[in-house]
Order: structure tokens, then sequence, then C-alpha cells
């Protein structure tokens, strides 16, 4: 073979090599979905296996995308943005403020929410019935809900009269949520005490606030954020005596008092099948947002011992799960 045939041959070889690259590569060949984390290292494995549960494995008829911020919220447009540019199929986000930036860098990739606080309140959707957008998913919000917290916390602590609430500086769904419970509050003979933070950072400090304003217990938002651990903030209220209570079931599993709200394995589970149908053709617009339609009580035993107090058997017989 001459020299001349086997360049030519060694030049077709690599323009082959070279398309079929460009073609594995070529989004819509397998749906490419971008995942949006707050923080984390991965897309949730209730996520990913609500997929699988539909026939979807990774590499084969499905990719991930991810981007986390790792607990920096300043980094959601870049990430946002970045997830645009590269032509993904799908984007989900895992927080309003992940939502927000999506919605912010694109209006015709669907976006699907693993969980708002709040979609109408914060402008995400026009309704839940009809989004009329590219944005659609679950919501773990409920009018209700911090109202029965309170009175569920309440009930374990008779003398409750002041209860702080952790929150960021900023945030519309903690704008809507302290709206929510300020009456059940004021029913309950509670008042509010908003402590701000900007991270974990001034954890310490907030719980010196809290002390210092003479509150008796803990409203432990899901920061929209995430960057601030709940294990930390966990220990923190048993170092300090405080009974607590939160909407997310994550927060006795890490040490706090008691929650009362929805399972967010099984809403990250439901957001899968908005990723189906959307694939299969259905329009976020014509998607309802999802409410959660079951909320679990859970307590934790051991942290109620550390901090001194005994919950009452009629509050234990109305426990979907009991940390002992």
């Amino acid at each position: 073979m001459t020299k001349a045939a086997l360049a030519s041959i060694l030049f077709a070889g690599a323009v082959l090599a070279v398309a079929v690259a460009v073609e594995a590569q070529q989004p819509g060949k397998i749906p490419w979905i971008g995942y949006l984390a707050s923080v984390g290292s991965g897309p949730s494995p209730a996520f990913v296996q609500g997929l699988q549960d539909l026939g979807y494995v990774e590499g084969k008829n499905i990719a991930f995308v991810f981007r986390t911020a790792e607990g920096h919220p300043q980094r959601y447009t870049d990430l946002a943005a970045e997830l645009v540019r590269l032509k993904v199929d799908i984007i989900v986000a895992d927080s309003d403020g992940m939502a927000l930036a999506a919605k912010k860098a694109t209006n015709t990739i669907p976006i699907v929410v693993t969980g708002f606080s709040d979609p109408i309140g914060i402008g995400l959707v026009a309704s839940p019935a009809r989004p009329e957008g590219n944005v659609t998913g679950l919501t773990n919000f409920a009018a209700e809900l911090g109202g029965k917290s309170l009175e569920l916390l309440k009930e374990i602590v008779p003398k409750l009269n002041r209860v702080a609430v952790l929150r960021t500086a900023s945030g519309a769904a903690n704008d809507v949520f302290l709206k929510e419970i300020e009456v059940p509050a004021r029913t309950l003979g509670v008042q509010l005490v908003v402590v701000r933070i900007q991270g974990p950072d001034d954890l310490d400090d907030a719980f010196r606030a809290m002390i210092k304003e003479r509150a008796n217990g803990l409203f432990m938002r899901l920061l929209p954020t995430y960057s601030v651990p709940f294990k930390r903030v966990a220990d923190l209220t048993i170092r300090n005596h405080l009974p607590s209570v939160s909407s997310q079931s994550t927060w006795t599993e890490s040490g706090g008092l008691m929650s009362y709200g929805t399972d967010l394995n099984i809403m990250h589970r439901r957001a899968a099948t908005y990723v189906d149908k959307i694939l299969k053709g259905a329009k976020p617009a014509d998607l309802p947002v999802e409410a959660p339609t079951k909320f679990e009580l859970r307590i934790n035993l051991k942290t109620a011992k550390q901090i001194g107090l005994t919950i009452p058997q009629s509050v234990l017989y109305r426990a979907d799960k009991i940390i002992k």
C-alpha cells in the first residue's frame, strides 16, 4: 500500500470518528435533562428512581447535565444560563431560587420544579391549574401547613408564646410563608420572632438573638437556598433546649424535634412523571402544578429527651413516624 493510499484511509477514518462523536453529542438523539441543584453532588436519587420506574436508563435513553450552586445563591443565574447554552431538552430545578434563575434564562425550554414553596406568589406560574408558561412541577406549599405546625408545637409546649422563625435575608417564598402564619399565630397566642441570616456563619449569632428575645420555640423553614445544614441547626436547638417544628421531614431525620409536612422523596419521584410527559410531547403550560394531598407527622423522641420534653400520648398516637 502506498503512503498516499494509507494517508487517505487514515483521513477517512478520522472524519468518520469525528462525525460519530458529533452525532453522539447532539441533543435530541438522547434527551438531555439539565438538573439545577442548590446543593448536592448529583440529581435527587428519588427523582432518578422515578425515571427508572418509567423505563428511563441514564446513558441509554436519557442523559443528565448536573449543575450545583454548592449553597451559593449568587451562582444560580450563571448555572441556569449555562444549561440554556448547552441546549438541554428540559431543566429540572430543585428550589424557588433555581426555578426563578432558569425562568430568567429561558422562556422556551420546559422547566420542572421538584418543590415550589409558592409558585403563584413568586410569579412563576399564572395559576396552579394552568401555568401558562414554560414552568410547572410540584409545590410543597399549603396555606394551612404553617398554622397546623404551630398548633402541634403549642400542643406539645402549652406555655409556647414566642416562636422564632429562622429565615434568609431575602426570598419571596419566605415573605408569603410569614404572611400565611400570622393569623394562626395570633389565634394561638403566639408571637413570631423573625431571625434573619445570610448563611451558616450566622447561626450562632441567630440563636443568641433567639434566646435574647426569649423565644421558647423555633419554626424551621426550608430555606430557599438549601445552604443551611439542618443538622447544625438541630444541634443548636438541642443545645439551647428549644422545641422546634418544620414542614420538612428531613428536619426530624437531622435531629429536629418534630416535622409536619410532605415527604420530599415522594415529590421528587412525582417530578419524574412531569419529565416523562414533556418528553412525550406535553407542554408545561398544560400540566397543572401538583399540590400535596398528604402530610406526615414525625417526632424525634431522642431529641425530646435531650431537651427535657415529654410528648403527650395524644400527639404520639397521631405520628406517622417516631424516631427513637
